[in-house]
């Protein structure tokens, strides 16, 4: 008997099946080719189709359970898209199978051809972009790279300490200077020929000695280290100017135009120092007025450290109300989903173990007005007071 084998099929039929009694498999496939025989004609009767290779073998796979049996048939078709919709109409009029009543229901046809176009597009997708990524570059990429090995070429090495540098250091009346190697490199393959680097954080003689004579803007990575190498650089030499890469970047990863945009931005140093000082005075007043929230009672402080006591050892946490009164006490693992349910009720918490970011946060969005641990890992907010057993002696 001829046989299609599911790859070279036009569709395929899926129809669910359900049967009131417990059948097996020959039973439901003897009842797919019997109780359609004669209902098509004979150009469309199955046995005749499956001899032909037009329809192919049919799969049927059934479980039971309770005293019932249910489960698919697949039926795969190369005949013509109507003469398929016709042969998965005609198992929807089975009735029985076995002694048992059962119904068909066609769930869907799948037209193969459709997934075969969408692996050929995926695929043809890859291959394209594997040969863009391979093919020979054009021309004006083969200058630009050619001129950027020029300029990194031209990379020198400045004063006593060695230090990494255009060619153009000494000529120009105004200097780049920036934290590394890299920077200095970057900025040399995008025509900036006036630059030279720390090499380290801390600031070279060479570095002060041009400060001296010549209009020196520092360029900065923009993150936590570029602020202290400002704050170095101000500290020691004349910087005349500040500009920072964009938040989160470095100089060494930065396009021409993120760097001249970067240039054009910058500051007056004189600018800087007065913002670092504003900083340090808000800094100042902020602990300031931290410190003097953080005042309670002697009877207070006994009543938490009393409390701290009890829990030490259970990983536990008291949940205290408005009047400081025990609300509760539960792990610390359910601390923040407790928290987050309850809401405003909670006033305080004291609890055996550290205080971090994380639960100071849930803290502040429930309400929570003093959070007590043994030691915290985070400062307090103005929203909510953090203490430690050290503040409660």
């Amino acid at each position: 008997m001829a046989k299609i084998a599911q790859v070279s099929a036009k569709y395929i039929i899926h129809a669910n099946i359900n049967i009131e009694g417990v059948v097996d498999k020959p039973d439901v496939v003897g009842a797919i080719f019997g109780q359609t025989e004669g209902l098509l004609g004979s150009d469309l009767e199955l046995r005749e189709l499956q001899r032909s290779g037009r329809i192919g073998r049919i799969e049927v796979n059934i479980e039971t359970k309770g005293g019932k049996t249910k489960g698919v048939i697949i039926i795969p078709s190369s005949l013509d898209k109507a003469e398929t919709c016709i042969v998965a109409a005609a198992l929807e009029t089975i009735e029985r199978i076995g002694p048992c009543n059962a119904t068909v229901k066609v769930d869907k046809i799948e037209d193969v051809r459709v997934a075969k176009r969408k692996f050929v597009i995926e695929r043809a997708k890859e291959l394209l972009k594997q040969m863009l990524d391979k093919v020979m570059p054009d021309s004006q990429e083969i200058a630009d790279e050619v001129a950027a090995s020029v300029r990194m070429m031209e990379i020198k090495e400045y004063g006593r300490e060695r230090l990494p540098a255009g060619p153009a250091v000494d000529e120009s009346d105004e200097v780049i200077v920036v934290e590394g190697r890299a920077d200095v490199l970057n900025l040399l393959k995008h025509g900036f020929k006036n630059v030279i680097a720390l090499n380290g954080t801390s600031v070279p003689e060479t570095i002060k000695e041009l400060s001296h004579r010549k209009t020196i803007t520092a360029f900065v990575d923009g993150d936590r280290g570029g602020d202290l190498i400002i704050r170095e650089l101000l500290s020691v030499a004349e910087i005349d100017f500040v500009a920072r890469a964009p938040a989160g970047k470095e100089v060494e990863e930065l396009t021409k135009k993120e760097i001249h945009k970067a240039l054009r931005a910058k500051i007056a140093a004189e600018q800087v120092k007065l913002e670092e000082s504003s900083r340090k005075q808000y800094k100042q007043e902020a602990k300031k007025q931290e410190k003097q929230q953080l005042q309670l009672s002697n009877s207070v402080k006994q009543k938490f450290a009393s409390m701290l006591e009890d829990l030490i050892g259970t990983r536990g946490a008291y949940l205290l109300d408005e009047k400081l009164d025990i609300l509760g006490k539960i792990p610390i693992t359910e601390l923040q989903s407790t928290l987050k349910s309850l809401g405003a009720v909670v006033n305080a918490v004291v609890m055996d173990g550290s205080v971090t970011r994380d639960i100071l946060q849930v803290a502040e969005k429930s309400g929570v007005k003093i959070l007590i641990g043994m030691d915290s890992k985070t400062r307090a907010s103005s929203n909510c007071k953090v203490l430690t057993i050290d503040d409660l002696s």
